[in-house]
């Protein structure tokens, strides 16, 4: 066979970064060597895999078809290198939304590292967005996402099913008012999510869409600085109920029933199409599935073996 696994390995974390000199430092390589290897793969079968522009590269048409099955292959013999070591795991790139990689994902990773302590986990949190844009650079193993996917390349398993919730805080003139009419909501002033978050895709479309031209006072990225705007005073927003849990519980925020809204939702386990599923990826989720299926009995969404 003409090609290597090394070849495929440097021109992976070249495509990656698109910068040779980040690849060197991944790969723990000379600049030269990474260089030459690339070149050689592309000599070797008469076919350029990025275009050259000045002294940066960008990765064309043929370089990412042959990144999701370079990847693959990749992934297949880290998960044969970790059988024939004495069945170690091999490492997991996770990407998770905000939502779940705030409240979730880092309780799991944590019983997944107790049981198997060999193993490594990158976990990555993000938006939906970046989060689907990193699978299709092949750059996750795995995404947990709140949002859909339209991309063919993206494959989407249900997880959880979860809900959005409206809130204010406990002084707000909606607090304790029972359910709110469409019009009363459509006159408050609203901090949301950002754009290209699956909590601000369903927002948009279930509650801003219905209500008309909405008062956004104030866009956030992050789940616990909506929070504390909201108890600060500044408007009304809609939010995970899991991220919202403690808060109801202390009294700092406070639900407004909108049963004229479908909130509903799913997370979901996210996967290339063309990247193989390995050991490591087979068993976070089942990990996961089996923490869900005792949260669903339970009606706790926290992890039962860490409780």
């Amino acid at each position: 066979m003409r090609l290597s696994l090394r070849q495929l390995q440097i021109f992976a974390a070249v495509a990656r970064s698109e910068n040779v000199s980040r690849a060197a430092e991944v790969l723990y390589l000379s600049q030269s060597a990474v260089s030459s290897a690339l070149l050689d793969l592309e000599r070797q079968f008469d076919c350029p895999l990025f275009d050259r522009l000045g002294k940066s590269l960008r990765i064309n048409g043929m370089g990412r078809g042959l990144l999701p099955k370079a990847e693959d292959l990749l992934a297949r013999a880290a998960e044969v290198e970790g059988f024939l070591s004495g069945g170690v795991l091999e490492p997991l790139a996770l990407g998770a939304t905000l939502t779940i990689g705030n409240y979730l994902a880092p309780l799991v990773v944590a019983e997944y590292l107790r049981r198997h302590p060999e193993s490594r986990v990158d976990l990555r949190v993000s938006n939906t967005l970046n989060v689907l844009q990193s699978l299709a650079r092949c750059e996750l193993d795995l995404g947990l996402i709140e949002g859909e996917a339209n991309d063919s390349d993206v494959v989407l398993e249900p997880w959880l099913e979860d809900e959005l919730v409206v809130f204010c805080a406990p002084s707000h003139v909606l607090a304790g008012t029972g359910a709110v009419s469409s019009k009363t909501l459509a006159a408050q002033a609203w901090i949301v999510r950002e754009q290209g978050s699956g909590t601000r895709a369903l927002f948009d479309r279930a509650v801003a869409q219905p209500l008309g031209c909405l008062n956004i006072r104030l866009q956030l990225q992050h789940t616990e600085a909506i929070k504390r705007a909201v108890e600060s005073g500044l408007g009304l927003s809609c939010l995970s109920r899991l991220s919202l849990r403690e808060a109801f519980r202390r009294g700092s925020l406070v639900e407004i029933p909108t049963p004229q809204f479908d909130l509903s939702r799913h997370f979901y386990f996210a996967s290339h199409r063309q990247r193989h599923v390995g050991a490591a990826v087979r068993t976070f989720i089942a990990l996961c599935r089996e923490w869900s299926g005792t949260a669903r009995d339970t009606d706790e969404l926290a992890l039962p073996f860490l409780l």
